[in-house]
């Protein structure tokens, strides 16, 4: 323990590990649960039903809470960029930093804008402009989404340009943007956020309707998320299988590393399955084989 706490690499780890750990818990429930928010309030604008109108207010409210959250928890992260991990920032901060500023000028302040109007318009501006703003808190919470996994996706698979004396030089922004790790990784987290809020928001209806507390009103939010999760799940565990494929394209150490695979399986030859895998460090092998 005295040389882990001696060592500032070791610290810096696990501060940036604890700090992303809590921050990664808010905006997930956030960016899904607002497109949960145009679900509900559209339904209420084509049926007029008056359950719907209470069920985006009430959600709404979390949403906000998680909000909060997310954004006290998530600047500290941004510093530890430059504190921690200053000679990263310095080497591919001309792309890295420019992304994360994307997403910080471009994403969360059209969700913030907007956020007043959709928490505070209720019946201060017109309906359709409500809605508007209810889309634009969604579309913004999801460029997030967007803009971080550019920067994490181009971590994994950097493209774009090249490093020149230590220091990352875009050639192609475009490139670096879409690079092979992308789509499939925006996509992946788009169905994990989605798939994280109607869990959520299904376990928090279920929790009421089991202790016979306002029953056909959250049974009401049960059923849309079961519906939607029936289509959403199946769907993020086939995008999850392809994300693990490009691991395997990319980043074959990565992967053996993950798999706690030791020893190269000769060509040709799938490497052995397991369900559940003790690592034995000390042996370099999987504890019981």
């Amino acid at each position: 323990m005295a040389e882990i706490l001696s060592n500032t690499v070791a610290l810096s780890r696990m501060q940036f590990a604890l700090t992303a750990i809590f921050h990664m818990l808010w905006p997930i429930l956030t960016t899904g649960m607002a497109i949960y928010l145009v679900m509900v309030e559209g339904m209420w604008l084509r049926t007029r039903n008056p359950d719907y109108y209470h069920h985006a207010r009430f959600w709404s409210k979390l949403y906000v809470l998680n909000f909060g959250v997310g954004v006290a928890s998530g600047l500290p992260m941004e510093f530890q960029f430059g504190t921690n991990w200053a000679p990263f920032s310095e080497a591919v901060g001309d792309f890295f930093g420019s992304i994360l500023g994307f997403e910080a000028a471009m994403a969360f302040m059209l969700e913030a804008g907007f956020l007043g109007i959709m928490l505070f318009g209720w019946e201060r501006v017109h309906p359709v402009i409500h809605y508007l703003a209810t889309i634009m808190v969604a579309f913004g919470a999801n460029l997030s989404t967007f803009w971080i996994l550019v920067a994490n996706s181009w971590l994994q698979s950097p493209t774009g340009g090249a490093m020149v004396n230590g220091k990352f030089i875009v050639s192609d922004y475009f490139q670096a943007i879409l690079n092979p790790f992308m789509v499939k990784s925006v996509a992946h987290m788009f169905l994990a956020t989605l798939e994280t809020s109607l869990f959520v928001i299904g376990g928090i209806s279920a929790w009421y309707i089991l202790n016979q507390r306002h029953q056909v009103f959250f049974a009401r939010s049960l059923k849309i998320v079961i519906a939607a999760a029936i289509a959403v799940a199946p769907l993020q565990i086939y995008i999850g299988h392809l994300s693990a494929e490009q691991v395997y394209h990319y980043q074959p150490t990565k992967l053996a590393a993950m798999e706690a695979k030791w020893e190269t399986s000769p060509a040709g030859q799938p490497a052995d399955w397991s369900v559940l895998a003790l690592p034995d460090e000390t042996g370099e092998k999987i504890a019981g084989n």
